[in-house]
């Protein structure tokens, strides 16, 4: 029994980097695909955003000199580098996958629309989507909320490291506060940590929610999918 008919699943850049601390973990890879592989069994339709950052972050980039719009051109390039390795990883366990990249760069990927992904989760795969917005300035989180509202999503999932919304890193910060359900308004007015305050503010203007959760414990997203209150859900 599933909460969600599709969803869109956001992974960090830097989750896939796992306990070596840089680039790909292939263990890591492969407990992600495994918790995919789970739910999409179970009838789920699955979208996919992955970030970059565990290759090149465009911001990070311009403040060692990098000119910010090849700052963030690099970083959608590793977008696509994650996808593919994703999907790579899910395509050795029988999953079927299609990666659409909001950039053109055939062969590597399909030139990305909303109806190409939708047409993907409809036929029983996975739409892997990259390169953000395509567009500078924009982060990876904005990307997935825009890819979310397009695809018609019942909800955005955050894969995270972190269990809950915290107003400060709870590894550092004791005090740190725990949300297991809070709205967008409180998101935004208190400056919570959930994700860039464009993309909370693009999901509060189309109604998508934001559920958060902590991706790297196997079967937590087989959990969130079957309505299990393990993290933190943001709403309207």
């Amino acid at each position: 029994m599933t909460k969600f008919k599709r969803i869109l699943l956001k992974l960090s850049g830097e989750s896939l980097q796992g306990e070596q601390g840089y680039g790909i973990d292939a263990k890591r890879l492969s407990e992600y695909a495994q918790q995919i592989k789970e739910i999409k069994e179970m009838g789920v339709q699955i979208g996919i955003v992955i970030g970059g950052g565990n290759i090149f972050r465009g911001l990070s980039g311009a403040g060692k000199g990098f000119d910010r719009v090849k700052g963030d051109q690099m970083g959608m390039c590793a977008t696509v580098i994650n996808s593919l390795a994703l999907s790579s990883a899910l395509g050795a366990i029988g999953v079927k996958t299609r990666v659409l990249t909001a950039i053109r760069m055939e062969p590597i990927g399909e030139f990305y629309n909303k109806w190409k992904a939708i047409d993907a989760m409809e036929n029983g795969e996975i739409a892997i989507m990259s390169c953000g917005t395509s567009q500078p300035y924009f982060t990876t989180d904005t990307g997935s909320s825009l890819r979310g509202i397009e695809i018609e999503a019942d909800v955005m999932l955050k894969g995270t490291r972190v269990d809950g919304v915290y107003t400060a890193d709870p590894e550092k910060d004791p005090t740190a506060t725990k949300f297991d359900e809070i709205t967008y308004d409180e998101v935004i007015s208190r400056g919570l940590k959930v994700m860039d305050i464009t993309a909370t503010a693009m999901c509060k203007d189309n109604n998508l929610p934001i559920y958060v959760f902590n991706m790297d414990v196997p079967g937590n997203l087989k959990k969130v999918v079957s309505g299990e209150p393990i993290g933190t859900f943001v709403h309207p």
